[in-house]
């Protein structure tokens, strides 16, 4: 049985990243090594991206993950798709046997894990998703699945919006809308997948005066774990979700892509704290 991985995460800015130290964790508690290498090229091109893939199918990684804002532009280098990110368009999971590369996004399946309890005891309604990239795309396939409301779409970039309209079209019943203030009119609950709000933005992607105590409030970023966002809302007594609970259920599902082995989410989660907890703690 293999004992030894090679890992990573391709990106940009990623030197914040908690995935090393969840990963490498997770392993430890299952008796194997992971090295997880942060592969941070700011700009990369399509030649750039096809140079980094092929230097992870020829030196021995088990796999890498992928973040913004690679998420879309790696699916058309990669031998095949599982079926989500070939639905989705974005992968964040890319596992190497050698000779073939596979896209996987667990982003899609993160977030379905994290949101669910929040959803069973929210009431049912329209849902506003801000952003239409990576990210959001996979967001919004993991709601669809879960059977929520419509879902309402904005992005600064009205071809995105359209796209994923497109994409869901037939599957959910969604609708792109052309503000912030269309896409929160009468929601239950609104997702930030942008990188608004996160160091060093501290900028929200929602005015103040569109959160309300009977919606809930979810965001994508986890540094920080309290966005501009996620405060505005907790402020006005809105239920807020960080993003604590997507980054540790997607890496954990990442890890078994990688590995075939189950991590134990706790030890990722405590992993994941204490990177918060020694980033973000003043000093004694």
């Amino acid at each position: 049985m293999r004992d030894r991985f090679l890992t990573g995460l391709i990106g940009y800015p990623i030197a914040h990243s908690a995935a090393p130290a969840m990963h490498e964790a997770a392993a430890a508690a299952l008796g194997v090594r992971v090295h997880y290498q942060l592969i941070e090229v700011e700009g990369a091109g399509r030649d750039d991206l096809r140079a980094m893939l092929e230097g992870i199918r020829r030196l021995g990684f088990a796999g890498v993950n992928v973040t913004f804002p690679y998420k879309e532009a790696v699916v058309e280098l990669l031998d095949d798709l599982a079926p989500d990110a070939r639905a989705i368009g974005a992968v964040n999971t890319i596992v190497s046997d050698g000779a073939r590369l596979v896209g996987h996004n667990t982003d899609a399946t993160g977030f379905a894990r994290a949101i669910a309890p929040l959803l069973a005891s929210a009431p049912r309604g329209p849902i506003a998703l801000i952003g239409a990239g990576g990210v959001g795309k996979a967001i919004a396939f993991a709601l669809a699945g879960l059977g929520v409301g419509e879902l309402r779409i904005f992005d600064a970039d009205a071809a995105r919006v359209a796209r994923l309209a497109g994409q869901l079209a037939g599957r959910h019943p969604v609708r792109g809308v052309a503000s912030i203030e269309a896409a929160l009119d009468g929601a239950t609950g609104v997702v930030n997948a942008t990188p608004v709000g996160m160091l060093p933005s501290r900028d929200s992607p929602v005015p103040d005066s569109l959160l309300h105590p009977s919606m809930w409030v979810a965001d994508a970023v986890y540094t920080p774990l309290w966005t501009p966002l996620l405060s505005a809302a907790k402020a006005k007594g809105a239920k807020v979700l960080t993003g604590r609970d997507l980054a540790i259920y997607a890496a954990a599902d990442a890890f078994e892509l990688f590995t075939t082995m189950m991590p134990s989410t706790d030890v990722m989660a405590n992993a994941f704290d204490a990177v918060m907890a020694a980033r973000y703690s003043p000093p004694a």
